[in-house]
């Protein structure tokens, strides 16, 4: 897992050359990779999808907004975009807004997530 943050693997910072705006900055990100999960470190919300995409072999990239200087505007962008206050965590998966804990859950659920895992090419089983 690319990993903006402590103990979930590879260490990676956002290079310079994304924009100084907040919604540009997370539209550059979120389309960076196959999976990527906005979060914060201490979150247990944020915690749990991350243990889930990792249970199932999923490798996402992981930005942790409390580590990053500029990732308060990143989490108010973020809440803009979803619509409500509880923002975080926050999943894309092949650069699609997915949505919060609660629509990777029932995506989960209904068995929707892993064939948009497989389509984004996150997993291959």
């Amino acid at each position: 897992m690319n990993y903006q943050g402590d103990s979930w693997g590879r260490y990676s910072l956002p290079t310079r050359s994304i924009g100084w705006d907040p919604m540009e900055r997370v539209v550059k990100l979120a389309s960076g990779s196959a999976v990527v999960i906005f979060s914060l470190s201490s979150c247990c919300m944020c915690h749990a999808v991350k243990r889930l995409f990792c249970g199932m072999g999923v490798n996402p990239t992981v930005f942790e907004l409390d580590q990053d200087p500029r990732g308060k505007d990143m989490e108010t962008a973020l809440s803009r975009l979803l619509g409500n206050s509880q923002a975080l965590p926050v999943v894309f998966i092949g650069g699609k807004l997915i949505g919060g804990m609660d629509r990777v859950m029932a995506s989960h659920i209904n068995g929707t997530l892993v064939p948009l895992l497989k389509e984004a090419g996150a997993l291959w089983l």
